[in-house]
């Protein structure tokens, strides 16, 4: 299954995508794609609605509507850093030991055609395609890697964007470069781990004003999905409808000899393999 919320902001309603050009609305079955949805085992729920809808022809048609984030805001957005190992070299850093840990504002999730907006002081604004996992259900204390699989409500693409000048130059954790508004472009759509054969071989790409920068695959991560989880288990209580972002592959801006970093006007364009496409136009601060 494949879920979607359309509308303008603050006003999305929930939808699932049945192909390219056609979607179930189920805004009355369910609120929301939110914390209570996941919590309360919500997928189930969508099923047999969505079955019927489709096979009596009751089904929309994409329009210019705007696309929102898949998932409403959620309680926290976790990320993990330095996951892939050709990523940490570029950036001359030592592959971790285990998942490094740090967290963005859960408001920085906007949809995956918003504008982003370089923050006030900003020098070195960046780019980052990476995976999300969308957590299904209250979790804590993991048994196993393995039972983190039941824990995960669905994958999606996201855009770890971040402003390194914050990050590495201003003292404190990195979250400093990761929380400026519209830092997190999630969707087009958040995809149930059924639809998915193999999570960790997904082609993965980011272009910038046309030119290639980022080409990688999920099949480089050091610490896959259900390892993340099972670790962040450990540490944390994981809520349903928490968004992870899992780290990006090689091509950053910051990665580059020069360094490139993004100005007002430029274009980032980005996808992973079934999860969608996103494209956002950068603009300057407010």
């Amino acid at each position: 299954m494949k879920l979607m919320r359309l509308g303008p902001l603050g006003a999305e309603r929930p939808v699932v995508r049945l192909d390219d050009t056609t979607y179930v609305d189920v805004s009355d079955v369910v609120d929301d794609f939110d914390e209570s949805f996941f919590g309360a085992g919500g997928l189930a729920s969508l099923g047999a609605p969505v079955e019927e809808r489709t096979a009596s022809g009751d089904v929309s048609t994409f329009g210019d509507e705007r696309v929102g984030a898949p998932i409403a805001r959620p309680h926290q957005i976790l990320c993990i850093g330095l996951n892939y190992s050709d990523h940490a070299a570029e950036t001359g850093q030592s592959v971790p030991d285990e998942p490094i840990l740090f967290t963005k504002s859960p408001n920085t999730i906007v949809g995956p055609y918003d504008d982003v907006r370089i923050p006030r002081g900003s020098t070195k604004p960046d780019w980052e395609v990476e995976l999300g996992i969308v957590i299904g259900r209250r979790t804590s204390y993991l048994d196993s890697v393995e039972e983190a699989r039941d824990a995960i409500a669905g994958f999606v693409l996201v855009n770890d964007v971040s402003e390194r000048a914050f990050q590495m130059e201003r003292s404190g954790q990195w979250s400093k470069g990761k929380s400026a508004e519209t830092f997190n472009p999630t969707g087009p759509w958040l995809v149930t781990p059924d639809e998915i054969d193999d999570v960790l071989s997904l082609g993965m790409w980011l272009d910038v004003n046309g030119t290639r920068r980022q080409t990688g695959s999920t099949a480089t991560m050091v610490f896959d999905p259900y390892v993340i989880v099972h670790h962040l288990s450990q540490f944390m209580v994981l809520e349903p409808g928490d968004l992870i972002d899992t780290g990006t592959p090689p091509g950053v801006g910051m990665g580059l000899d020069p360094q490139v970093w993004l100005a007002p006007g430029d274009v980032m364009e980005l996808g992973i393999d079934g999860l969608g496409t996103q494209r956002q136009h950068v603009i300057g601060p407010r």
